[in-house]
């Protein structure tokens, strides 16, 4: 087992903390989050990226990401599952169960 912290990453509890630190050192230097947030200009920043973001998602994910879902996940995945659940909860044997080679003794 390799135990070099150079191959490790960082947990939950590690991130938890370093956003600990963080909002520390932001009161330290006297940062109100609340009132930078609440500024007009960073609504209108956010508001920017997200337009953007919805933007590039139409016009460049949406459809790769549709075919994904319903053509390969949905048709090949889930309808698959879906009956084989049914066939087992009517106790038919299962396409796994069928396929699967048997030995005869």
């Amino acid at each position: 087992m390799n135990l070099n912290p150079i191959n490790r990453g960082i947990s939950i509890l590690g991130v938890l903390f370093l956003g600990v630190i963080i909002i520390l050192v932001i009161s330290y230097f006297n940062i109100s989050i609340k009132s930078v947030v609440e500024k007009p200009e960073t609504k209108d920043n956010f508001s920017y990226v997200v337009g953007n973001s919805e933007s590039i998602w139409d016009r460049y994910f949406k459809g790769p990401a549709t075919y994904l879902w319903q053509d390969v996940w949905v048709d090949i995945f889930w309808k698959s599952f879906i009956n084989s659940m049914e066939r087992i909860r009517d106790g038919k044997p299962s396409e796994l169960d069928k396929q699967s080679p048997t030995v005869s003794y």
